[in-house]
């Protein structure tokens, strides 16, 4: 944008109350790419052995807890109580990873650390809890105490640990993959989910279909998986992803904290609070067989579970919408700085409107534009979670300060080329610059004018960034703070 004109009262300024972060590096001019071309996509990251290591390790556990969770399933429900409590168990795992999904729609996380919290809560802490769990009950019935005990003073605290074993090692060695407590809520509810289907076929296999076989027939176990499948799933599925949720709140305030004492005590509490629903969860039916009470039951659902299972559910969704006002908040100091114009930032805050971008983008630019448009809004959500954390603080070390500031130019060329795919490819729009005041369009009718940017835009409308003029700066630099070779425009304003 031109440099007699930065910083002060633009649009930029009346879009959002950005303060001042790190020195923003201008991304290099991508060329127009010709039509049917191949969507830019992100650097790849350079794989070490290292990594590869640890990947192999994760495998491997994961993989021999699943072949001992199958094997004990097996061993312990029958080849037929298995295969009717798996095919039961599965039904409802769909609509909740759909839900967990649905909350993940501006930023979405790899498919593959997705999978690896579903995997590690269904065989990982499956596994383990089991193990725990069995050794408890043993435990207790040599003190003569009842074996219900175990599933109050034993279960919450290892179960919920163990479900929050792993989105916690993703949080120690993927940071960057967490953008707040949205990510927090998705990775430990596919983890609970998972851990959930897995207990649900001990329920439905075990408790269900092979007791009733055993004691009546086959009609009778269909009978009592019917029974236990409406009860503990359709009205009571939500129980362990709401539990662990708690700590994926905890975990997700501390991936956005840069203060030492708020990362250790806010995963903290989240679990703690994670284990004491879990077990006045579990407390719920031991109150009632020894008392004889069913309404304590009804009591304790309605007056605490329901009421933090909606609480939640309202939170859940406010948060999904953040990540959007997000981008409205930090992208105006890119378009202060003249890299992107207002109505790119407006069209992304809200999914409404990037949807409206998206069959924008597949009208100028056909299935290509629609994957440019995708990778676009992908790349510039990143950005603006990549700023607010420079603004947090959160790279204390020179090496991730660094590391964040190349990622930061990787994300600007990258938009730079995602949004080449439409400057000047629509044919009803006006063809034009932006200086980071107005638009200087130029009308099929050959008049010219300089336009306000709409308020309210559903698509990005990218046209030609102008540079500043040469006299301002040395040759091929910005405005202060900025570092690096502008972008050239292909024309410039006034060459209509």
């Amino acid at each position: 944008m031109r440099p007699d004109q930065w910083a002060v009262g633009d649009y930029a300024d009346r879009m959002a109350v950005t303060p001042p972060g790190w020195p923003v590096p201008p991304p290099t001019a991508p060329a127009v790419p010709p039509p049917g071309a191949v969507a830019p996509g992100m650097p790849p990251r350079r794989v070490g052995w290292r990594r590869v290591l640890v990947l192999a390790g994760v495998v491997l556990l994961i993989a021999a807890c699943a072949v001992y969770m199958l094997y004990t399933l097996g061993a312990n429900l029958g080849l037929d109580a298995l295969l009717v409590g798996v095919a039961a168990a599965v039904l409802p795992v769909p609509v909740l990873v759909a839900c967990f999904l649905w909350l993940d729609r501006y930023e979405p996380e790899p498919l593959k650390y997705l999978v690896f919290c579903f995997a590690w809560g269904a065989f990982v802490s499956t596994a383990a809890s089991l193990t725990v769990n069995n050794a408890g009950a043993k435990l207790f019935d040599r003190w003569d105490l009842p074996s219900a005990l175990t599933a109050v003073l034993v279960a919450p605290f290892i179960e919920e640990l163990t479900k929050a074993l792993g989105p916690i090692l993703l949080l120690v060695f993927r940071r960057r993959e967490w953008s707040g407590i949205t990510d927090g809520l998705v990775y430990c509810g596919l983890s609970a989910v998972g851990f959930a289907m897995v207990e649900n076929i001990l329920y439905l296999g075990g408790l269900g279909y092979a007791s009733g076989v055993d004691e009546w027939g086959p009609a009778t176990g269909v009978r009592n998986v019917i029974i236990i499948f409406i009860t503990r799933i359709l009205f009571f599925g939500f129980a362990h992803p709401l539990f662990t949720s708690m700590t994926g709140v905890g975990l997700g305030i501390a991936a956005r904290s840069a203060d030492r004492r708020v990362r250790i005590l806010a995963p903290a509490a989240g679990l703690l609070l994670a284990m004491i629903l879990h077990g006045t969860w579990n407390l719920l039916p031991s109150l009632v067989q020894a008392t004889g009470q069913p309404v304590i039951f009804f009591l304790g659902i309605v007056a605490l579970m329901v009421p933090i299972f909606f609480g939640m559910v309202g939170f859940a969704i406010w948060l999904r919408a953040w990540e959007g006002r997000l981008t409205e908040r930090v992208l105006p100091d890119y378009v202060r700085a003249g890299w992107l114009t207002p109505p790119e930032v407006a069209a992304l805050g809200s999914l409404g409107r990037r949807h409206a971008a998206r069959v924008w983008a597949r009208r100028v630019g056909g299935e290509p534009g629609l994957r440019a448009m995708r990778g676009y809004q992908f790349a510039a959500t990143r950005l603006a979670l990549l700023r607010d954390g420079m603004r947090r603080g959160l790279d204390r070390k020179a090496a991730d300060r660094e590391r964040t500031a190349r990622e930061e130019r990787e994300l600007l060329d990258a938009i730079s080329a995602y949004r080449s795919y439409f400057v000047g490819r629509d044919p009803q729009a006006p063809v034009g610059i932006w200086d980071g005041q107005r638009y200087h369009l130029r009308f099929p009718d050959g008049s010219q004018r300089a336009v306000d940017a709409p308020d309210s835009p559903v698509v990005p409308i990218p046209v030609v960034l102008a540079p500043p003029p040469p006299p301002a700066y040395p040759t091929g630099y910005g405005p202060p703070g900025g570092y690096g070779p502008r972008p050239a425009a292909p024309w410039q304003p006034g060459q209509f």
